[in-house]
């Protein structure tokens, strides 16, 4: 491995690291969903926007008003995105939110089929099968869930919300391949803390120390210095290692829901979890079996084109 694919290696395992450790500061914050999420938006943009300065990327040839438009509309999706999924993790814990989230990548494929065109062959069909078997242990387990009942079943809804917002988000930003990607984010968190100004009751201006201290390390940490990472990775490694690296994500989130809150899953949900994320490893990476005789799997992808 050269020096740039082990930096970017380096970058990947730092931004997932930090993403795995969103809803432990989410809930620690202790203030309404909503006002954590227009503070991380007001930090992050100030933070990404310093970063936008350093690397040039504050020019008006940059962006045209379509793309603006766009950009922004990317915002609107990525900012509902966190206000579900954050919403969701005190009703169904951090661990089972953020299983039941990696199932944005099927939503993206659907989304792309109907939108863009793309097929959805036998291998995408199999692999978002056993993804929603796996959804399906997840919700059907919820009986051996701690506090289980109503809300646990809301939860599970909010973080499959946040997943369709966010591959709606990703779907937009497919045709927006000119724009930076730090630019991009920039946009939308300066999108998100507009949408939301007008919405906040400002119950966090009266909020303790270790409350700001939160909110403050979601905005600078997990907002900008994650997309930083983020995107420095993405431009470093093969999609591939890419794709691999990131399933250290829903791993770190599972472990810090664990230790900072004794939620342990049960066998099932276990299962369902290993599903989603073996689903979503085969279809990012592109494993498939190789069938000696291809008949089958050629009619498969002829009746689904």
């Amino acid at each position: 491995m050269d020096k740039l694919m082990r930096r970017g290696s380096w970058e990947m395992v730092g931004a997932m690291l930090i993403s795995g450790t969103i809803g432990w500061f989410v809930l620690v914050s202790g203030v309404p969903v909503i006002e954590v999420v227009f503070w991380r938006c007001v930090m992050g943009a100030l933070t990404l926007l310093l970063v936008c300065w350093l690397l040039g990327y504050l020019r008006v040839e940059l962006l045209s008003y379509s793309t603006l438009g766009w950009a922004m509309l990317s915002g609107v999706a990525i900012v509902g995105n966190w206000l579900l999924l954050f919403a969701s993790y005190d009703k169904a814990s951090i661990a089972i939110s953020t299983a039941v989230y990696n199932v944005q990548p099927f939503m993206l494929v659907m989304l792309a089929a109907v939108f863009l065109g793309e097929k959805i062959t036998l291998q995408k069909l199999t692999w978002l099968s056993l993804a929603f078997v796996g959804m399906l242990a997840i919700v059907t387990a919820h009986g051996e869930q701690p506090g289980s009942g109503g809300d646990y079943l809301v939860g599970v809804a909010l973080a499959l919300g946040a997943a369709f917002l966010y591959a709606i988000a990703a779907l937009i930003i497919k045709r927006l391949k000119a724009v930076p990607p730090h630019l991009m984010a920039l946009i939308q968190v300066s999108t998100g803390a507009v949408l939301l100004a007008p919405l906040v009751s400002w119950q966090s201006l009266s909020a303790p120390v270790e409350a700001w201290a939160a909110l403050l390390t979601l905005g600078v940490v997990h907002t900008g210095l994650m997309y930083v990472l983020l995107y420095g990775a993405i431009q470093k490694l093969p999609t591939a290692m890419t794709g691999a690296l990131s399933f250290i994500y829903p791993i770190a989130a599972i472990l810090v829901d664990w230790i900072a809150y004794g939620h342990r899953l049960g066998w099932v949900q276990w299962l369902g979890v290993a599903a989603i994320l073996l689903a979503a490893a085969g279809l990012q990476r592109g494993w498939w079996w190789r069938m000696k005789h291809s008949r089958v799997q050629r009619f498969w992808n002829k009746r689904l084109r």
